[in-house]
């Protein structure tokens, strides 16, 4: 297979210089003819300002504070062509720092030891059947999708793939999914901090991942990975991304999307139209769906103590301790019910679905040209104002997907339905008081099992109306076997277990975890809410 990052390493300097130019020129020509060296003087002033708070708070290299000291004290002072070149030398030193790299001999072999190492995970209690059952996922990891459909986009025009997020696992699995459904590899942004696990930051940094600083909030930065992100784009280079940006604290289905990397390609679309490339652009939503969630019970803690003003950023977590990661590919792979990645139906830059054919279809479903949308008199024209209305119609189809597209699994239907059992108890508590007072509740199996046949009757009337999806072991399976296999679930992996039986009760154990599997369905809570307890009294 032939995939354009295949020759990243031939291009990557000119790659470079075009990034860092465009910076530099899109911060001229924002402040006009008339007074040029305000651009400049904009975002240096914006970058030191961020970054001498960062460091005096973080106690960061006295080197760099010092140099950013210096800088701001200066800029008053600098000519048009000192703060020009201030301008390019900041930028081109972000860009060296962001780029990736591609090495072949790398990617071969990942490609023949990425199935064996994760299957010597996941498939130890096949160990057995020998090195072909681990190089054979696809009875724990399950890839569902129009993938055919996307293999051929893939060789028409470019793939901007766009999954939910909620592990620093999700870069893996995604890797193999797209070794597994024979779509090629992709550049994506990966958090800096994920480069400093020796191991796996090795195989990022030689497959096309660029860095991405999330401790760096200045105009200048924010602006060099967009435009990182639209150049490749551009070139034809397949891409990932997350645009819920860091991984979902709440276990919730992320709805509140960051539209500046899904705004890149649309930028990219426009411009390759301006240079008469009419090569299609097409996004991807994919929901990757975990029965058991590595960094859980982190997680859970840190979008707790955000909720509760105690602003709390996670140093340590699970996926920094190769102990931790071992143990939960090793239980949960040893559960019944598989994950799940499902890529859903491609849409073009503007959020229109994508036919077989790589037709972009109207709301009727006739086909529709993408390159009309952002036409004037014939000719491809900026509009920033229309571009970013585009956007977040495009952003606003992505979140409709991501909800479409989600598999929900007994753990996450186990835990909402607690949960809510246990709001409709104590109305009168707020969240907090409920986390802190429901261990130890007791939960009548016979009420539950009535209540958990109601809630997936109406789930699978959702499912039907294609609003959600339902794994097979969720639909098709007794409803006591669901709820046993999601208590099993429960006890294999986490430190304390979520809930456990005793005789003909479920008993709480963990509040807060039920609380992060149950939000997985907090987007379609409302539908949800009036079956439960809808058969008491009869």
């Amino acid at each position: 297979m032939h995939a354009p990052i295949f020759e990243f390493n031939r291009h990557r300097e000119d790659i470079e210089r075009e990034v860092a130019g465009r910076v530099v020129d899109a911060f001229a020509s924002r402040a006009g003819a008339d007074d040029p060296a305000r651009g400049f003087q904009y975002v240096l002033n914006d970058a030191a300002f961020h970054e001498i708070d960062r460091l005096e708070r973080a106690r960061g290299s006295a080197e760099r504070l010092a140099d950013w000291q210096r800088l701001a004290r200066r800029i008053g002072r600098m000519t048009v062509d000192e703060l020009r070149d201030e301008t390019r030398r900041r930028a081109e030193w972000y860009v060296q720092d962001v780029v990736g790299h591609f090495d072949r001999r790398v990617y071969r072999f990942a490609s023949s030891v990425l199935p064996v190492g994760l299957g010597a995970l996941f498939n130890t209690t096949d160990l057995a059947r020998g090195l072909r059952s681990m190089r054979d996922l696809s009875n724990r990891i399950r890839v569902e999708g129009p993938l055919d459909q996307l293999r051929r986009l893939a060789a028409m025009g470019t793939l901007v793939v766009v999954p939910t997020h909620s592990s620093n696992l999700d870069s893996i699995v995604l890797g193999w999914s797209l070794l597994h459904a024979e779509l090629p590899p992709c550049t994506y942004g990966a958090g800096k901090n994920l480069f400093g696990n020796p191991l796996v930051g090795y195989f990022m940094r030689n497959l096309g991942a660029y860095r991405v600083d999330r401790r760096l909030r200045h105009v200048l930065y924010k602006d060099v990975l967009k435009c990182y992100s639209q150049v490749l784009i551009e070139r034809g280079y397949h891409s990932l991304f997350f645009p819920g940006g860091t991984r979902g604290r709440s276990g919730a289905v992320e709805q509140k999307l960051k539209l500046g990397l899904l705004g890149s390609a649309l930028a990219a679309f426009s411009e390759r139209l301006q240079r008469g490339d009419t090569r299609p652009i097409f996004v991807v939503p994919v929901t990757i769906n975990y029965p058991l969630v590595l960094e859980a019970e982190t997680l859970i803690e840190d979008h707790l103590k955000a909720a509760g003003q105690a602003r709390y950023i996670i140093e340590d977590d699970e996926f920094s301790r190769l102990g931790r990661i071992a143990q939960f590919a090793v239980q949960v792979m040893g559960l019944q019910t598989t994950m799940v990645i499902r890529y859903g139906t491609p849409l073009d830059v503007f959020g229109n679905p994508v036919g077989p054919e790589g037709r972009s279809l109207g709301p009727g479903g006739s086909p529709v040209d993408p390159a009309r949308y952002l036409m004037r008199d014939g000719v491809a024209v900026d509009d920033p104002a229309r571009d970013a209305a585009y956007t977040r119609q495009a952003g606003a189809a992505v979140a409709e997907a991501f909800l479409s597209e989600t598999v929900l699994l007994p753990t996450q239907f186990l835990g909402w339905l607690l949960f809510e059992r246990e709001r409709r108890a104590a109305p009168h508590l707020d969240l907090f008081a409920l986390l802190r007072t429901t261990s130890g509740d007791r939960h009548d199996l016979t009420e539950l099992c009535a209540d958990a046949d109601r809630l997936r009757a109406r789930l699978a009337e959702m499912e039907d109306r294609g609003r959600l999806r339902l794994d097979p072991s969720l639909r098709g399976s007794p409803i006591d076997e669901v709820l046993d296999d999601a208590v099993r679930a429960f006890g294999m992996y986490h430190l304390r277990a979520a809930v456990e039986r005793e005789a003909d009760a479920l008993v709480v154990r963990d509040p807060k975890l039920l609380y992060y599997y149950g939000n997985r369905l907090a987007g379609w809570a409302d539908d949800l809410r009036p079956v439960i307890g809808a058969g008491e009294g009869r």
